[in-house]
């Protein structure tokens, strides 16, 4: 089959008529306002146009790659804004043939004042991809932003790139003026407290009785406790107080969990048949088992104590926010809170024994997510999306709470809204070297 009528059943299978365009040129059918770009004449793909009416909020848009790897091709389409105004962007897209769609298929947003010139972050807004699609199969990217000072004008930007296989067909894509998005706030705590002097689980999970009171006062809505905190100061090893889960421990921290209407993230060690993990788990309001985690990183004593890694990076949905768990060593290496926040994490959660705070503060600048940490040998803090402590410990035991706006959006010189880059840029994962 040639290309052309390969494009051609392509799109026709999902009702599209194509209209064929020369190389780097603007089609002819393109609607108003709408036209080509490639960085290079030598790297753009195949563009394509259908309109419904001549409508720019009623047409499709498709690219399709010429089997070069180096490919990059946008429409682009110029509208008028106002500065200090709140709009919305939104496009659907369908692609095939690109292996990483968060990277390959994507929309900017540049704001432009009256003479043209980028103002405000200067890179502009990468708006998300939603994880859902629409009932017909259509990915949607969407979200709102408030245009700069001095803003005249927005430039919307559909991107296909690296993608030599790729074919992407784009609907829809607007900013309309909106309201200002209410505040997404939530109070995060962590509890900085040493069990000493427990000779069981049931004894050292009773001292965090008085300290979840207190968060509770202090109308806290996820509390994180330390790591392994059945085991600390006890004596006892991992294994022998590693239980099921649910379990015990579990149903004590949950009916704490359920009587002060918040969240728990606590350090347990956990038997799943003939393997103990260190497990992070996450009990939600009502003190049912929500979620949990099963550390990746796994130190040398406790690879001589018999625990057995984890292997997955799961997140989990609360009524406040995207939460990820990770534990101690973890922090030590870029790959799990990275991988959370690929997965949605605004939040992580990270009980600790000890470590080095300079690691939490890169990892909350490099993933722009908060971190709560409840350490021993590691100061309890809560971090914000700059790396700064928002809430730090001096005392055992001390409650720890911060407030804060999971929807507000930090931005950086040069950069602007680096979570916004982060699914578009974030490094490939590759395989072991060879040895």
């Amino acid at each position: 089959m040639n290309r052309k009528r390969a494009v051609a059943v392509l799109f026709g299978t999902i009702g599209y008529c194509v209209v064929a365009a020369g190389l780097g040129a603007t089609p002819a059918a393109a609607p108003e306002g709408w036209e080509t770009y490639a960085p290079r004449a030598e790297i753009a793909p195949h563009f394509h146009v259908e309109a419904y009416g001549g409508s720019a909020t009623a047409c499709c848009l498709a690219m399709s790659g010429q089997g070069n790897p180096a490919e990059d091709g946008r429409w682009l389409r110029k509208v008028p804004v106002t500065a200090g105004k709140y709009y919305r962007f939104t496009a659907d897209f369908r692609a095939e043939g690109v292996a990483r769609p968060s990277r390959c298929v994507l929309a900017r947003i540049v704001w432009l004042d009256a003479a043209g010139k980028p103002v405000g972050n200067g890179d502009g807004e990468y708006p998300p991809t939603l994880r859902r699609r629409t009932p017909g199969g259509w990915s949607v990217i969407t979200d709102v932003y408030q245009a700069p000072d001095r803003a005249a004008a927005a430039r919307l930007e559909l991107h296909l790139r690296w993608a030599p296989a790729g074919n992407v067909l784009w609907q829809g894509a607007r900013l309309e003026e909106t309201a200002a998005p209410p505040p997404r706030t939530v109070r995060l705590a962590a509890v900085n407290h040493r069990p000493r002097g427990g000779k069981s689980p049931e004894e050292n999970l009773r001292q965090f009785i008085a300290p979840l009171a207190e968060a509770a006062r202090q109308k806290a809505d996820v509390v994180c406790l330390g790591e392994g905190i059945t085991v600390c100061g006890t004596g006892r090893t991992y294994v022998e107080v590693a239980e099921p889960i649910p379990g015990p421990s579990t149903k004590f921290l949950g009916e704490l969990a359920a009587k002060h209407h918040f969240y728990i993230v606590a350090g347990l060690y956990e038997r799943a048949g003939k393997a103990v993990y260190n497990t992070a788990v996450l009990l939600d309001r009502q003190g049912k088992l929500a979620g949990r985690y099963h550390k990746v990183c796994i130190p040398r004593e406790e690879v001589d104590g018999g625990i057995m890694p984890g292997s997955d990076y799961p997140v989990f949905d609360a009524d406040f926010g995207r939460l990820g768990l990770m534990i101690c060593w973890d922090l030590q290496f870029p790959e799990v809170a990275r991988e959370l926040a690929a997965r949605g994490a605004e939040v992580i959660l990270m009980p600790i024994w000890g470590g080095d705070d300079t690691l939490a503060r890169a990892r909350t600048i490099e993933n722009q997510c908060f971190l709560v940490a409840s350490g021993y040998d590691f100061k309890t803090a809560i971090y914000g999306k700059k790396g700064e402590p928002l809430a730090a410990a001096a005392a055992d035991p001390e409650v720890l709470v911060a407030e804060v706006d999971l929807g507000r959006r930090v931005y950086w010189p040069w950069l602007g809204d680096l979570r916004g880059h982060i699914p578009r840029e974030r490094p490939l994962s590759v395989p072991d070297p060879e040895p």
